[in-house]
C-alpha cells in the first residue's frame, strides 16, 4: 500500500492550487465492520509524527514558579499563571480565543483543581484538557514531541481525518507519517489497517485523492 500512498500524497499535492497560505495535506480513513456505538470501539489517541507537521503548533503552558520560567526559556508560546486562569475564568469569550488558537495545553499538576474550574468548560468540549506534568519536569521535550504531534480518533463516526504534513514536505516524509498513523490502527482495532474501507489523501483547498 505505500507505493499507492505515495502516488496518492503527490497527485493531491500537484492538483492543488497555489494559495496564499502553506496548505496541509490531511489523510481521511474510513473504516468497516466498527460499531462505534460500543465505547470499547472509539479511541482517541496523540500520535508522533516522525517528520514533524510541517506547520507551527502554539502550545500553552499553565504552571507557576520555577516550570514558567523553564517553559517560556524552551519556547512555548504562552504561559498562563494563576491570575491569568481566574481573569479567564470570569471572561469565557477571551478563554474561547485562547483555547482556538492553542493546539496543546500543558499545565503543572498541582494547578489542575483550578485548570478544571476556569478553563475546564471551555477546554474539555475541545477536547484540550492539558495532562498533568510534575513542577520538576524539563518543558523541552515535552515542547519538542507536541509540535510533532497530532490526534487521532474515531468517536460517533467510524471516520479518522487528521493531518499528516504539508504541500511543501517531500512526499516520501508524508508517507512515513501516514505510516505512524495506521500503526494506531494496528493497536486499536481487531484487524488493524485491514479494516481499512477506504483512504484519501487531500490538501487544505484541493480535491480528494483516493488511495483505496
Amino acid at each position: 500500500m505505500k507505493q499507492e500512498i505515495l502516488e496518492a500524497v503527490k497527485e493531491a499535492t500537484e492538483q492543488s492550487q497555489s494559495r496564499n497560505f502553506t496548505q496541509s495535506i490531511d489523510v481521511i480513513i474510513t473504516i468497516k465492520d466498527l460499531d462505534v456505538n460500543k465505547p470499547e470501539n472509539r479511541f482517541d489517541e496523540e500520535v508522533s509524527l516522525p517528520n514533524g507537521r510541517g506547520k507551527a503548533v502554539n502550545v500553552a503552558f499553565i504552571a507557576d514558579g520555577e516550570l514558567a520560567v523553564q517553559a517560556k526559556n524552551a519556547g512555548a508560546d504562552l504561559i498562563i499563571n494563576k491570575a491569568d486562569l481566574e481573569d479567564l475564568g470570569k471572561n469565557r469569550k477571551e478563554a474561547k480565543k485562547l483555547a482556538n488558537r492553542h493546539n496543546f495545553f500543558v499545565a503543572q499538576a498541582d494547578m489542575m483543581p483550578l485548570v478544571g474550574r476556569f478553563l475546564g468548560p471551555v477546554l474539555g468540549p475541545r477536547k484540550k484538557m492539558p495532562k498533568p506534568v510534575p513542577a520538576s519536569i524539563k518543558p523541552d521535550p515535552i515542547l519538542e514531541r507536541l509540535r510533532s504531534t497530532v490526534k487521532v480518533r474515531i468517536k460517533d463516526q467510524p471516520i479518522i481525518q487528521t493531518m499528516v504534513g504539508t504541500q511543501d514536505m517531500d512526499a516520501e516524509m508524508v508517507v512515513e507519517n501516514i505510516e505512524a498513523v495506521l500503526n494506531i490502527l494496528d493497536r486499536n482495532l481487531e484487524k488493524g489497517r485491514n479494516q481499512i474501507k477506504s483512504m484519501y489523501i487531500k490538501t487544505t483547498m484541493g480535491p480528494v485523492v483516493r488511495v483505496i
